[in-house]
């Protein structure tokens, strides 16, 4: 049999130059994306695949004008997630978050620059919104040693004199985060730092046209994950012989299958380790007839993150009365406070209207009643009304915005929690619950 390159250097043999994403169909390109298993069960789901070329023109657009804006000369970042937003491009994302070698300056102009790890500077090149791959930006002390400061003293020069030409007479550069060293060499060449995260997150809470349909797509992903991993431990758990990480790496897997990325956290436990909430994923032994609870916190296809959260009763009994009045308790606590979500409405509303949780569970309560959502968590925050701080969320809610509604429902001293988790769009007349994953139907008393 004849193998033709047509046919053998695509990623989908059965389309042309470019996939249904405005990507190049090369099996061998530099460009991260979706595998085609999770193209092919988009098409089955008949979603509509983002414009890659029109999502990156809009975050390039949207990050130069929050810039123009706030009269700054020009924007640094370090932050990974920052840098992707940008740039569209990855690098060793979890190494880089503690061994910072990556870093953007975009210019008032729109010119853009990347610094990258020395041997790397092609990860960039397709995104023609990049005009100019360097490296040098590492200025961490296992790569430096005792010449960090040398080192953050050339990178500093660099970006003075790509101000001069972009931004010229403006030295106005606000910066996300940034090593002490190299801090003190920007502020040595003159420039007026001003705080960057305000910039970049403000300008990541409005997801555009193409953002959503990315959105979309990774959340079928994502929840065609989820239901393998249920039906993983619905299948194993009744033999006593599946520990909680068994559980937890048929997500991981699935997620990696279809072009994901990572898991923040690892946020699955069962049985009384469910409570308290936020013990880690581990070797214990899941039991017939127990909660298993989990928090996807999941960087799924195109970088997008799904963050939903679901408790199921796996076992062959029924669960007890206080589980079940607990679960929905939890239910109704997220659909109400999600009747909520509308443009116009502000942060400090959400807060003092939301629905109110029993006695027994205010002390086990989430962190927070809801958060935004994109690349990561993100801004805004929406904090329980004893936590809230008068003055630091004053923003309505906006269309484009993707918040996730949360609820903790965790007695205190029991040997139980329930956590759900939806995420929400917000539409120009009110919302759009992403989130289609069932509920168990034997938590839910159904």
């Amino acid at each position: 049999m004849n193998h033709h390159y047509r046919d053998t250097r695509k990623i989908d043999p059965s389309r042309g130059a470019d996939l249904g994403d405005g990507t190049p169909n090369d099996n061998n390109r530099i460009e991260i994306g979706p595998t085609q298993l999770a193209l092919n069960e988009w098409v089955g789901a008949e979603l509509a695949l983002p414009n890659l070329n029109k999502m990156r023109e809009y975050r390039w657009k949207r990050l130069t004008q929050h810039i123009v804006d706030r009269g700054l000369g020009g924007l640094l970042m370090f932050d990974p997630l920052n840098i992707r937003y940008a740039t569209d491009s990855t690098n060793m994302q979890l190494w880089n978050t503690h061994n910072p070698f990556r870093a953007v300056l975009l210019c008032a102009d729109g010119y853009m620059v990347i610094w990258d790890y020395k041997n790397s500077p092609f990860l960039s090149e397709f995104n023609p919104f990049v005009r100019e791959q360097r490296s040098g930006a590492d200025l961490f002390y296992f790569d430096r040693g005792d010449k960090v400061d040398v080192a953050a003293d050339v990178f500093s020069n660099e970006v003075r004199r790509l101000m001069e030409e972009h931004a010229p007479g403006n030295m106005r550069l606000a910066i996300d985060k940034v090593m002490l060293h190299g801090l003190r060499a920007l502020e040595a060449q003159g420039f007026d730092i001003k705080e960057g995260e305000e910039v970049t997150e403000k300008s990541r809470s409005i997801k555009g046209p193409d953002e959503i349909l990315a959105m979309r797509c990774a959340h079928h992903a994502c929840e065609t994950a989820v239901a393998e991993m249920e039906r993983f431990a619905r299948n194993n758990v009744p033999a006593g012989q599946t520990s909680e990480d068994d559980i937890w790496a048929i997500l991981h897997a699935e997620n990696i299958r279809r072009g994901g990325e990572w898991i923040e956290t690892r946020l699955l436990t069962s049985g009384q380790r469910t409570n308290p909430w936020f013990q880690e994923c581990g070797p214990r032994i899941t039991q017939n007839n127990e909660i298993i609870a989990f928090d996807t916190d999941l960087v799924g296809s195109y970088g997008i993150c799904i963050d939903i959260s679901r408790t199921w009763w796996i076992g062959d009994e029924k669960p007890r009365p206080d589980m079940v009045y607990a679960m929905q308790h939890a239910h109704e606590h997220i659909m109400s406070n999600m009747d909520m979500l509308k443009p116009g409405v502000t942060i400090p509303e959400l807060s003092a209207n939301t629905h109110v949780l029993d006695a027994q569970y205010q002390s086990g309560k989430y962190g927070c009643l809801m958060h935004g959502v994109g690349l990561c968590d993100e801004w805004p925050l929406v904090a329980y009304p004893d936590h809230a701080v008068p003055g630091a969320f004053d923003y309505p809610l906006e269309p484009g915005m993707v918040l996730c509604v949360e609820a903790l429902v965790s007695p205190e001293g029991g040997n139980f929690s329930i956590k759900l988790e939806d995420q929400v769009l917000i539409t120009e007349d009110g919302y759009e619950n992403l989130t289609t994953y069932p509920f168990d139907a034997d938590l839910m008393g159904e």
